[in-house]
């Protein structure tokens, strides 16, 4: 779905409380207009913090909201992306829940990391922000509170907190009145969490920012405003907890008066540590972040700053650059001219790319084996702008870029779903192709040209100099690339270039 103006883009966030839905128009500035907004207070989170498991009968609910979500988002042609946080994160069946949403509403549901959470908030909320202006940013969710730092809308540190309203509530018992020894040890428990996940930062002197509907809402009874002092919040707390819930549900939809006070006993221990003097409640977060990424994709901001994050992580590891920064060049440009071979979505093409810059980094740990060296580099890496599931791909693809080739009985590829394995597989056989092509680690080649026969894919190579290694590797490589794509591979030089 590329091209083309006002393109539609959907949102899909699947937190502890509720899943929601928004569906965008990007217009031609770049600004969005919301175009479609569902939440269902379908509480993915129900128990999973004390069992470990999503229950089955929330996992229903689950699998029919999304269905119904993924009807929405092909009504209104939209490229969609779906996140999962922390509810889905430490939910053990949480990939299978996955699984069974691929297969009843063909979306694929990413579960991502606590950083990759709170980097999207960044983006969702500071989008717009003076490029230099700093800020403090906390989300407190269901199951986990997201801290970052940034400068304009980048984030210059990210922390997850396992502490959220939810699990804090279940965890304590704080549906109803609270006790004052109760208060004291959730008060003494959410200092604890802080501590040990975040550093204490004296970040006072950074506007602190607050998304989510928790903080909006203890923000405003604590102010009756968007903006609250440390002090307002610790007295919001102490009134909060000596409610009834009949008293608190006249204050709060019913949901939320149930986990009001945990919510606010995590704000004001975020405060404290923090040092922050007061917050300022804003009404966007994780959504908005995913919609603004995927309104740049096409200017390719948020796809350039991710490359960025591959290539710094290449230096780290002392990466050859010059063949590294060809071997993706190729590789990107037979993965477009082949676009109607592969048919593979948009976010496999920056998968491409970051195994393409990464696949030689193992060399950094020792040359014997080193594609294995590669896999455990990446998969362990921080990579900014990829899920967890995404950078996973990425480190098989990588590893896979030279000896054995990648089946389904590998053991490393045994929990690949059928389109995951299928997806490696393509790419894979398209990133030997470009390996090979700089096999002498000179860049001879300029350019490629192809042409798809009902039978063959013919490739010409315009290059400097000899060529012959690269073309004896490339003819070695064309096995994989027929088995995959059920195409012969002819390659040949060209005397000019594409």
């Amino acid at each position: 779905m590329h091209g083309g103006h006002h393109r539609i883009i959907g949102a899909i966030d699947v937190g502890t409380n509720a899943a929601r839905l928004e569906i965008a128009r990007v217009h031609l500035d770049g600004s969005l207009e919301t175009l479609h907004q569902e939440r269902d207070p379908i509480r993915p989170g129900e128990g999973v913090f004390l069992t470990g498991r999503m229950a089955k009968e929330v996992e229903d609910r689950l699998v029919s909201t999304m269905r119904r979500y993924a009807a929405l988002c092909r009504r209104y042609r939209a490229q969609v992306r779906a996140v999962g946080t922390s509810a889905l994160r430490e939910a053990k069946n949480g990939r299978d829940v996955v699984r069974r949403v691929r297969a009843a509403a063909g979306l694929d549901l990413e579960i991502v990391s606590g950083r990759e959470e709170a980097r999207l908030i960044c983006v969702g909320v500071l989008h717009g922000r003076a490029p230099g202006s700093r800020s403090v940013l906390l989300d407190i969710g269901g199951g986990s509170t997201e801290v970052a730092t940034a400068v304009g809308d980048r984030p210059t540190n990210l922390w997850s907190v396992p502490l959220g309203a939810v699990r804090l509530t279940q965890i304590f018992g704080t549906g109803a009145r609270v006790s004052d020894s109760r208060l004291a040890a959730l008060r003494a428990f959410a200092a604890e969490a802080f501590r040990e996940a975040t550093p204490s930062l004296a970040l006072s002197r950074a506007p602190a920012v607050g998304s989510s509907g928790t903080i909006e809402a203890v923000v405003g009874f604590a102010s009756d405003g968007r903006r609250a002092t440390r002090k307002e919040i610790a007295r919001a707390v102490d009134a909060l907890a000596a409610m009834s819930v009949a008293e608190r549900r006249r204050k709060f939809d019913p949901r939320r008066a149930e986990i009001v006070v945990a919510g606010a006993a995590v704000l004001e221990a975020a405060m404290r540590h923090l040092a922050l003097e007061a917050i300022t409640a804003v009404g966007t977060g994780l959504r908005n972040g995913i919609l603004v990424e995927l309104s740049r994709r096409d200017e390719g901001r948020g796809a350039a700053e991710s490359t960025e994050a591959v290539v710094a992580l290449g230096r780290r590891f002392q990466f050859d650059e010059p063949h590294a920064t060809q071997v993706a060049r190729l590789a990107l440009a037979l993965y477009d001219r082949l676009a109607r071979l592969h048919g593979l979505p948009p976010r496999a093409r920056r998968i491409l790319e970051a195994a393409a810059l990464l696949h030689d980094v193992g060399h950094a740990v020792s040359p014997q084996a080193h594609h294995k060296h590669t896999y455990y580099l990446i998969a362990n890496a921080d990579l900014p702008g990829f899920a967890d599931r995404e950078r996973e791909l990425v480190a098989l693809v990588a590893r896979y870029h030279r000896r054995s080739h990648p089946g389904r009985a590998r053991r490393d590829l045994v929990e690949l779903t059928a389109v995951e394995l299928a997806t490696v597989r393509k790419l894979v056989a398209i990133l030997r192709v470009a390996d090979a092509l700089d096999r002498s680690h000179q860049q001879p080649v300029r350019a490629i040209r192809t042409e798809v026969r009902r039978g063959a894919v013919e490739l010409r190579v315009a290059a400097r100099g000899a060529l012959d290694l690269e073309l004896w590797d490339a003819a070695r490589e064309a096995g994989l690339f027929q088995r995959v794509f059920a195409r012969r591979l002819v390659i040949g030089r060209s005397g000019r270039a594409a």
